[in-house]
């Protein structure tokens, strides 16, 4: 699986994001929104105006809140989605068939952020995008018939980070609290000295020196100290946060990083499930998804998905 991974090199950032986009393209071959879901580019009116990608499902849920009766809540669950790229690249797009495959299976609406690229819009530009997509879905969000109560943020890699910062940054400035936060190999900490970011070398995953370029673009221009809402890792209190489901692998970078971050929700009393996948890269689902490692953490996610959106509960109906 490694050697037919495209080798990234951010020294060239342009061509590297092309070549991410038309692997992306190449994944998505032959996919086509399926029946029961609408999809429609928007711009949320507050905060820095980010461009948003909405999925709405305009058929019954296939596992609603109470199977008895579909109907019992008039408002919809939210799924606020950051997608992966480094905070470098990535596309609003990416993640279409499994956004599309949450919003059937729950009935909620999904909503993915069209986060900027640093290094042309450093920190804080991404995470002010996040928090005014998540703080939109917190009031109901226009016509969408939201259910501020039941609203989830999540991300895959620096996507994951910026949820994770995200949900810290509306802790502290009074938002309403968020159902769940669910963190995919987050990208948590830009000091990269855990041993798993120090010994990642291999240049067919992303390893130490992409990870450094990464952040050095991210922070451009940022004065030290360098806040926990940037990197969370860094984060001194984390107390108060939502409950939290964490993947990472057993062979990625983030590693370490994510697997201190999970011991310290615990430790702060944040109700908290850790999966590390043994055998696994990062992004190891996306380049490997008919592994069999793959398939587990799909199905994984999934139930997870369902039940921080659809079960009525705290976190101990999400397991």
């Amino acid at each position: 699986m490694l050697n037919a991974i495209p080798r990234l090199d951010l020294r060239d950032l342009q061509r590297a994001r092309t070549e991410r986009i038309h692997l992306a393209r190449a994944g998505q071959a032959g996919w086509q929104p399926p029946e029961g879901v609408e999809i429609s580019e928007r711009q949320v009116p507050a905060g820095s105006r980010p461009r948003v990608r909405v999925v709405t499902p305009t058929l019954a849920p296939s596992h609603p809140t109470d199977p008895t009766d579909p109907t019992d809540h008039p408002t919809r669950p939210a799924l606020v989605w950051l997608h992966g790229g480094g905070h470098v690249m990535g596309t609003v797009w990416q993640d279409d068939p499994r956004l599309c495959r949450w919003a059937l299976d729950t009935g909620a609406v999904v909503v993915a952020v069209d986060w900027r690229w640093a290094p042309e819009h450093p920190y804080p530009a991404a995470l002010d995008d996040a928090c005014a997509a998540l703080r939109w879905c917190l009031a109901g969000a226009d016509d969408l018939d939201i259910d501020p109560a039941r609203v989830v943020v999540a991300g895959a890699s620096s996507g994951g980070g910026l949820a994770a910062g995200a949900a810290l940054r509306c802790r502290d400035e009074g938002d309403p609290p968020l159902r769940a936060q669910v963190l995919i190999y987050p990208m948590l900490d830009d000091r990269g000295d855990t041993p798993s970011a120090r010994t990642c070398t291999d240049p067919r995953v992303w390893n130490d020196e992409s990870n450094s370029r990464a952040w050095a673009a991210y922070l451009s221009g940022w004065s030290r100290p360098i806040p926990g809402y940037a990197a969370p890792a860094r984060a001194t209190d984390l107390t108060g946060l939502p409950p939290t489901w964490l993947a990472t692998g057993a062979l990625d970078l983030f590693r370490d990083e994510d697997l201190e971050y999970a011991a310290r929700l615990l430790a702060a009393g944040v109700p908290t499930e850790l999966h590390v996948y043994a055998g696994a890269v990062h992004g190891f689902d996306l380049f490997a998804p008919n592994a069999g490692v793959s398939v587990r953490f799909r199905a994984e996610l999934d139930a997870v998905m369902r039940a921080a959106l659809t079960a009525d509960t705290g976190w101990a109906s999400l397991r």
